[in-house]
């Protein structure tokens, strides 16, 4: 199969830190490469595949302030609409920009709808609903104004992670410094329990940073380690005793969920969004509806098994289970597409 991946260039795909949507374009793309389908990778030009690369713009515009971001995703989008003839099938990682090149070409095009940033968004995915396939990344992030040909979870890479049973004294924070992600919480939580807190992560909102992150940063109880590598990130979340989740948003899915619990380290999150769909509470972490709740499944951490954590991810999050269920739908829209000459 010949498959075009089209990835954000916010960063390098995969990304050297943060980038989850690169990330798991990543890990897509290199599992598809293994299973010995044709793949070009539409991405930064310093990214890393066994795919074939193709790119126009040379760092990810997170990463170099040069480069002018919607003067450069233009050129990047149209890249791979302009060699559309090439490939069986588009896989559009892109978000919502994409989607207004679809109705110029005939190769199938599906996109995986990696959240929502603002309900604003949502008129360009009412316009080319059932022109296109969208996949949903959990069913708590669907819209009921659009159709779904499948809700398929992020999966990791399981080798990347290393079980430890037996953890360090401390919690984790891992995530956007930004009020979405409840980095303020967390360091209430923390404090409440009396518990050493790092946190780890970009800062995403500096006026949020400034008023409810940096004036507990003692480098003792509460310390911030800066945004972390693949290697920061493994050593963080295995020598965790629990990851702190308590999310002020609806979470379309939470790789870093799963990548802690593939560390064997347990997740308290607040019950929303997709969290249901991961955890199970009692079983591999907690879900609580808020701050004493919250205090109280740290005090009962111990009762997780890491083993079962763990066990989670290689049952449910798999970068090979997502693969394989990609396939399937790629498969699913050729078929498709093949009888309604390639539209649905």
């Amino acid at each position: 199969m010949r498959i075009g991946m089209l990835s954000p260039i916010a960063w390098r795909t995969p990304p050297r830190h943060y980038g989850p949507w690169e990330n798991v374009v990543s890990l897509l793309t290199e599992g598809l490469v293994s299973r010995g389908h044709d793949v070009t990778l539409f991405a930064t030009a310093d990214s890393r595949t066994r795919a074939r690369l193709h790119a126009v713009c040379a760092h990810g515009y997170e990463e170099d302030p040069a480069i002018v971001p919607k003067v450069w995703e233009g050129l990047h989008i149209s890249e791979i609409f302009e060699h559309a003839e090439a490939f069986d099938i588009i896989h559009n990682n892109f978000d919502f920009l994409p989607l207004t090149y679809t109705g110029l070409v005939s190769t199938p095009i599906i996109t995986t709808i990696h959240g929502f940033s603002s309900p604003g968004i949502l008129p360009i995915y009412r316009k080319y609903n059932r022109k296109v396939f969208y996949v949903s990344i959990s069913d708590a992030d669907r819209s009921q104004d659009l159709d779904y040909i499948k809700t398929i979870h992020h999966g990791i890479d399981i080798n990347q992670f290393a079980f430890r049973p037996e953890p360090d004294d401390y919690l984790l924070f891992f995530g956007r410094l930004h009020h979405d992600k409840g980095a303020k919480e967390a360091i209430e939580i923390a404090s409440a329990c009396n518990k050493k807190l790092i946190m780890a992560g970009i800062i995403q909102d500096e006026h949020y940073f400034k008023q409810h992150v940096e004036p507990f940063i003692d480098n003792d109880r509460v310390v911030y380690v800066g945004s972390a590598d693949p290697v920061k990130r493994n050593s963080l979340m295995g020598k965790a005793c629990v990851l702190l989740h308590p999310i002020n948003f609806n979470e379309p899915f939470g790789l870093s969920v799963i990548e802690s619990m593939a560390c064997g380290t347990p997740v308290i999150a607040i019950n929303r969004g997709s969290m249901p769909e991961i955890i199970r509470d009692g079983e591999n972490g907690f879900l609580v509806a808020g701050f004493d709740e919250a205090i109280n499944a740290v005090s009962r951490i111990q009762e997780i098994d890491r083993a079962c954590c763990r066990k989670t991810v290689e049952d449910k999050f798999s970068v090979d289970r997502m693969v394989e269920k990609y396939l399937a739908v790629y498969e699913q829209i050729l078929e498709t597409t093949k009888v309604a000459g390639h539209r649905p």
